[in-house]
């Protein structure tokens, strides 16, 4: 399965820096979250990991190959990135928008073809929008157009996939309904690397935690590993309580106070 990670990787914007020496390996096949306090990095080093950044220090490797080396088009079969709050042209369908992904495996000599019919017709199938192919995106819920912009990316048929902050401004139900859909994509072998908030869907959806802090990393590791009372004191500043949650077992963080 395809490897992705980072080395001695320092990222940022002009003479400002952000991520520091950071080295870093993401699990293949796995959900990874990258968490933190706002302004540690995490949106940085994600798209550091998309080469929407160049590294300032270190590389970011592909299978062992620097993605700064790599092909434009070979790198978009590879690697899918979903930013945050995208916006889509004015009228547009959900059909017209997931085929934006199959722009990677268009050539001069070979437009649309039953290869890329086929991805989007999967595409619509997983996240369930088959029925709503037509529709423009500006009349979708804020769920639906999410699950929209998540087609398009699968519609790209990459092994990874890297979200930013994919459940923001959503209600907790399109919230769950977001992230069951990248446990399901995920069980299908699909690679995700997501940039959360909340610690508890951290907890519950991600294989494997990543915690920043001023570029940073501070730990990694399971949730049971990563979310623990004297972490998040240390990188958030706030009091907590940590406890096995009654259904999952899974850590459950239940914040105090914050810390003067």
């Amino acid at each position: 399965m395809t490897i992705l990670r980072a080395e001695k990787l320092s990222l940022g914007y002009d003479t400002t820096p952000i991520v520091h020496l950071l080295d870093l390996e993401t699990p293949s096949g796995q959900i990874t979250a990258l968490i933190g306090p706002n302004g540690c990095g995490k949106s940085t080093l994600l798209r550091g990991l998309a080469r929407l950044l160049k590294p300032k220090h270190g590389a970011v490797l592909l299978d062992g190959r620097a993605i700064h080396t790599l092909p434009t088009r070979q790198l978009a079969r590879v690697l899918g990135l979903l930013p945050q709050l995208p916006t889509a042209p004015e009228g547009i369908t959900v059909r017209q928008l997931i085929a934006q992904g199959r722009y990677p495996h268009q050539t001069w000599f070979q437009q649309w073809g039953q290869e890329d019919e086929t991805a989007l017709r999967n595409a619509l199938a997983l996240t369930s929008l088959t029925d709503l192919a037509d529709r423009v995106v500006d009349t979708l819920s804020g769920g639906q157009r999410q699950r929209a912009w998540i087609a398009m990316s699968l519609a790209q048929e990459t092994d990874i996939l890297l979200l930013d902050e994919p459940t923001t401004y959503l209600d907790l139900a399109h919230q769950l309904e977001v992230l069951e859909l990248l446990v399901q994509l995920n069980r299908k072998g699909k690679t995700i690397i997501m940039v959360l908030h909340d610690l508890n869907h951290a907890a519950h959806y991600a294989d494997h935690l990543i915690v920043l802090s001023d570029g940073r990393v501070v730990a990694q590791g399971m949730a049971g590993q990563v979310i623990t009372q004297e972490i998040i004191r240390k990188t958030f500043g706030v009091e907590s309580l940590v406890m096995p949650h009654p259904v999952t077992g899974k850590p459950l963080c239940l914040p105090l106070r914050r810390i003067a």
